[in-house]
Parts: C-alpha cells; structure tokens; sequence
C-alpha cells in the first residue's frame, strides 16, 4: 500500500540514544476510483493551478476544489473510493521511501564519483580533471559507463527506513535515518512489513 508524502526535515529523537530521524507529512488524499489490477486513482492538494480538465476531473468523482493533482498508487485490497485510511501506517515497521534526489547541476568527477585528483602543487598540471578515459588502439571508444562529469542529482531514488512512530492526527510520519530529496519534496511511502 502506497501514500503520497512529503517530506519535512531532519530531527532527532531526544531518548538516551539520540536516533537521526526525518520527519514525513502524509498528505490528505482521496481515493477517486480503484482498478481490478490492485491500484487506484487518488486525488490531492497541489500548487498546480486550475485549468478545465482538473475541473471535469473533480465534477466527474465529485471532490472538492483541494484536490487538484491526480495520481495512480497501490492500495490494499478492499479500499473503496473517498477519504484515503492512513491507520495501516501506525502497524507499519519498516517502509520504502521513494523521492527525488537533490539536483546539483553539471559536476567534475570529484564531485560526482569521488575521484580523488591530483596533486595540489604548482608544477603538477594535474589538479581536478578526470585523467585518461580509454585504451590505446582497441576497443577506439570510451566504453559504456564509463565515469565521467555530467549531471549530478536530481534522479528518483527509492530507500527502505525503519518507522520510528506515526502520529495520525497530524499525518507525520517519523523515519530512522535520512531520505533524499530536499524540505518540501513530495514523493511516495509504501509499506514493506
């Protein structure tokens, strides 16, 4: 079963053992229709603006002006159309987080790989550069993957965190440890056991 979040920040637990942990606001989501093949058709609040196909959308399944973003997600078997139930993630143990990674832009291999580069003195002439990238006469190509600058970040990424608690009132969920993605970046939870 999958729900949309996003995510808050990072925090800590204030125990004996101090515990990383990322906070996770579960967003209110309305189940719209669900399909034969286990998924759903849910809606949620965005930022994106109204045009006339979200409007025909929300006449057709008859929800309210929130919700203007539609998305397809797994859901549990029985699950029938309105309000999404959240309570499966109060007994969840562990689950799998998937959200979109920081964007870095264009980077060297330093940054990207971790080279380690040369030596910083004056006379060596070989400081942050990627070094020799292929062979002599054969194969005559740099090979597939091979590492080399380029863009950095901004990939889906999916991590599996242990769930800490849930406060179902709020919608927050807490996680072990941290997740990818910048404050405020949506992305999807789905529960593994």
């Amino acid at each position: 079963m999958e729900f949309i979040v996003e995510k808050i920040g990072m925090s800590r637990t204030i125990n004996v053992e101090s515990i990383p942990v990322t906070l996770l606001k579960v967003i209110d989501t309305n189940v719209c229709e669900v399909r034969e093949d286990g998924k759903a058709l849910v809606a949620y609040n965005s930022s994106k603006k109204l045009n006339k196909s979200i409007e025909g959308q929300q006449a057709k399944f008859g929800i309210t002006k929130e919700f203007n973003k539609f998305m397809t997600i797994e859901v549990a078997s029985g699950v029938e159309a309105g309000a999404l139930d959240v309570t499966p993630l109060g007994e969840a143990n562990v689950v799998k987080t998937t959200l979109t990674t920081k964007g870095k832009g264009f980077q060297g291999v330093i940054k990207r790989h971790g080279f380690a580069g040369g030596p910083g003195g004056h006379g060596s002439r070989f400081h942050r550069a990627p070094g020799s990238i292929g062979n002599c006469e054969w194969p005559g190509r740099v090979k597939r993957g091979q590492k080399m600058p380029g863009q950095h970040g901004n990939t889906q990424t999916t991590v599996k965190n242990e769930v800490i608690s849930f406060d179902a009132e709020n919608g927050i969920l807490v996680l072990k440890g941290s997740i990818p993605g910048h404050n405020g970046a949506r992305g999807l939870v789905r529960i593994v056991k």
